[in-house]
């Protein structure tokens, strides 16, 4: 594996998981894979579970790391062509990347979506940038449209925990302050779509993602209607992404907190979250904090899945 950036990166899902489920038995077999070998994790934005997780996995690989928040001790950074430098952003990523690419072995990016200019994001542009020009393998940490990572923590916890060979996973959007990307939301789409579960979205008109990614997943506008029979519920909210609305909140609407309510006509199923979560916007109290509430053990699993993503890297280093 050269770089891992969405699911086709990772190759067989079976295999994955099985190579998941294998790390989690024992963190350090693989400990001598990664000796003398440095892992530079490059934020762009704020992160706990990614930055954590991340950096254990590497740690359990015996890798070096080395962590660099850009605009907090580092200078800011340019990062389109044709600017003329004459303002607050004293180096260019053109510049800096290679140099970062000379201190390490492997680069994680973490560089979310602006909402400042849609086709910027979703070709990737900041990402692509470090897979150009680093000179080392590069992998994502959430970018503009996807956040591997966490999509493939969510599919080795739907393994543990599913009670059927085919589970009914259903994808519900979420009221929110604030404009989010459609990173995990799009992301969890695109994995889920490569499995055989049975996969339903649910979000009010409006918010409908990207087709690409929603794939053949069946989408209902009736939130109540998605619930029933679910084995498993994935709440996230997401901005607009069609037209001029791309990046904005067109709903505040407190119908669609994940409550009691809605899953009474579930399947007793379990609930998922990649948190943070907005208690009582997002989902209630009582849900997240009912036994079916496994948002701990998925976010656990952020672990397990970076380990498993580094050690195919440094394999590819061979």
């Amino acid at each position: 594996m050269k770089k891992f950036t969405c699911v086709q990166d990772i190759g067989d899902l079976k295999s994955a998981v099985a190579e998941a489920f294998e790390i989690k038995k024992d963190r350090f077999k693989y400990v001598e894979l990664g000796r003398n070998k440095t892992l530079m994790m490059i934020f762009f934005n704020s992160s706990l579970r990614t930055r954590l997780s991340t950096q254990k996995a590497a740690l359990n690989l015996g890798m070096n790391v080395m962590v660099l928040d850009i605009n907090q001790g580092a200078w800011r950074l340019e990062t389109e062509r044709g600017v003329i430098m004459d303002g607050d952003k004293p180096e260019h990523l053109l510049e800096a990347i290679p140099v970062m690419g000379c201190y390490c072995d492997l680069i994680g990016v973490r560089s979310f979506a602006r909402f400042e200019n849609r086709d910027f994001d979703y070709e990737e542009t900041i990402l692509n940038q470090f897979i150009k020009y680093s000179g080392r393998p590069v992998f994502s940490m959430e970018a503009a449209t996807r956040h591997p990572l966490q999509s493939f923590a969510d599919l080795i916890t739907i393994e543990e925990y599913k009670r059927t060979a085919r589970p009914k996973v259903v994808m519900t959007w979420a009221p929110h302050p604030r404009p989010l990307p459609q990173a995990v939301p799009n992301s969890f789409a695109e994995w889920m779509n490569a499995t055989d579960y049975d996969f339903v979205i649910t979000h009010p008109e409006g918010y409908e993602l990207d087709p690409a990614f929603v794939g053949n997943a069946k989408v209902e506008y009736d939130q109540m209607k998605a619930f029933e029979g679910a084995d498993f519920i994935y709440a996230k909210n997401w901005a607009a992404y069609t037209g001029d609305n791309y990046g904005q909140i067109l709903s505040k609407d407190r119908e669609w907190t994940v409550s009691n309510r809605q899953m009474a006509v579930t399947n007793n199923a379990y609930f998922m979250h990649c948190l943070p979560v907005r208690r009582n916007m997002i989902v209630t109290d009582d849900v997240i904090e009912s036994p079916q509430s496994i948002v701990i053990p998925e976010a656990a699993n952020r672990e397990i899945s970076a380990t498993v993503v580094l050690k195919r890297l440094l394999e590819g280093l061979k």
